[in-house]
């Protein structure tokens, strides 16, 4: 943040334009967990990853700690860690259930969560216990705001 400011600051100074990045993207369809997780539910299973929001605040991604395929991951609590260039951060699970599948490609190649958090940078895909669960999380709408909201506390 410092660094975009003094860029900012230095640029004004030097009468050049500077682009200023917007809200960060949020898809529609998904689900959202205030720990900035995201969940696109089909049938009885979702695939889970972390938001757009939450690998631009991040920076570039180094290292993704996955679980295991079986491990069983309860809506709410850790079952990773994504490690960047700036911090470690939890990954929590926005839904119970057993990981049935996770992203392998993470392991050679953890800037996928930061070119492509919605499709490529994906991490697991669990069977859902209870997708009531799903009742809990925020709509695209309700994400966007309550990231405004935060961002605006900073």
């Amino acid at each position: 943040m410092a660094s975009r400011l003094w860029a900012s600051k230095a640029a004004s100074y030097l009468r050049l334009s500077v682009f200023h990045r917007g809200f960060s993207s949020v898809v529609k369809d998904l689900k959202y967990a205030d720990s900035h997780e995201w969940v696109k539910f089909d049938g009885k299973s979702a695939i889970v990853g972390i938001t757009d929001h939450a690998q631009d605040h991040l920076g570039d991604v180094v290292y993704v700690e996955l679980p295991e395929a079986g491990t069983t991951v309860t809506q709410g609590t850790s079952f990773g860690a994504v490690e960047s260039v700036k911090a470690t951060s939890d990954i929590n699970s926005p839904v119970s259930g057993k990981v049935v599948e996770v992203n392998k490609e993470l392991s050679s190649s953890p800037g996928l969560i930061n070119a492509s958090p919605y499709e490529n940078g994906w991490i697991i895909k669990v069977e859902m216990n209870d997708t009531g669960e799903l009742n809990s999380l925020m709509d695209s709408e309700q994400y966007t705001k309550f990231c405004e909201e935060e961002d605006a506390k900073h």
